[in-house]
């Protein structure tokens, strides 16, 4: 039995990554014979990874047995920053309440200096100072469930993330948009740390849905 739950541990934890980061395009059909014989596992732990995978919103069944990758939409993408807007606001606020100002204050030198990185193209490493970020946040709210229904949307965040990252001139933007925020919170301003994570939310979910209408343009051209 605990042989069984590590293999669907391992082919969750493959399966999802291969999701989140594209190698597992959206649309891309999951067959469980495939699936099995690439991971060489039988279709026990495959189909409970697949079950997990699928309360988290990564594959979608609801069109049939065989799982699905499901489609980056402006509607899923409006779906989730709705959710995120909830989440982070009520976060950034309790982070302002209960966070170490020296901690922020820090963050927000570092997205300063974001703009090098991004202008050399090392955009690795500013999602690293995201991830400190975000880190630091957990830190301070201080509430297991808060993180947990984070954690969610985050894991989501990384898919929808990939269409940002074609447009540099945002990246730059929101660099500026995390400082602000840090700076806020260091400041323990709880009114300007929500509003300036909305600012940065809202004008992240206008350039991605703006993207989206452009790449089905382009394709309704060829």
């Amino acid at each position: 039995m605990v042989k069984g739950v590590r293999a669907s541990d391992r082919v969750y934890d493959t399966i999802r990554e291969d999701i989140i980061t594209g190698r597992l395009a959206s649309g891309t059909q999951l067959s469980e014979v495939e699936l099995a014989d690439r991971l060489g596992v039988s279709r026990t732990p495959l189909r409970a990874a697949l079950t997990k995978l699928e309360g988290e919103g990564l594959v979608d069944t609801s069109r049939g047995r065989t799982g699905i990758v499901p489609e980056v939409s402006a509607s899923s993408v409006a779906d989730l920053f709705e959710l995120r807007e909830a989440l982070e606001v009520h976060a950034v606020r309790l982070a302002a309440r209960r966070g170490d100002p020296a901690v922020f204050g820090t963050l927000a030198d570092e997205f300063a200096d974001a703009g090098r990185l991004l202008r050399d193209r090392n955009t690795g490493d500013y999602y690293d100072v995201v991830a400190r970020f975000d880190g630091a946040i957990d830190d301070a709210i201080g509430s297991k469930s808060l993180r947990s229904a984070l954690d969610t949307a985050r894991l989501h965040l990384v898919r929808v993330r990939r269409i940002a990252s074609d447009n540099p001139e945002r990246l730059l933007q929101s660099a500026v948009e995390h400082g602000a925020i840090c700076r806020a919170i260091a400041a323990g301003d709880e009114s300007l740390a929500t509003s300036a994570t909305v600012v940065h939310l809202r004008a992240s979910l206008a350039t991605i849905l703006a993207t989206l209408q452009s790449r089905t343009d382009r394709q309704g051209t060829e």
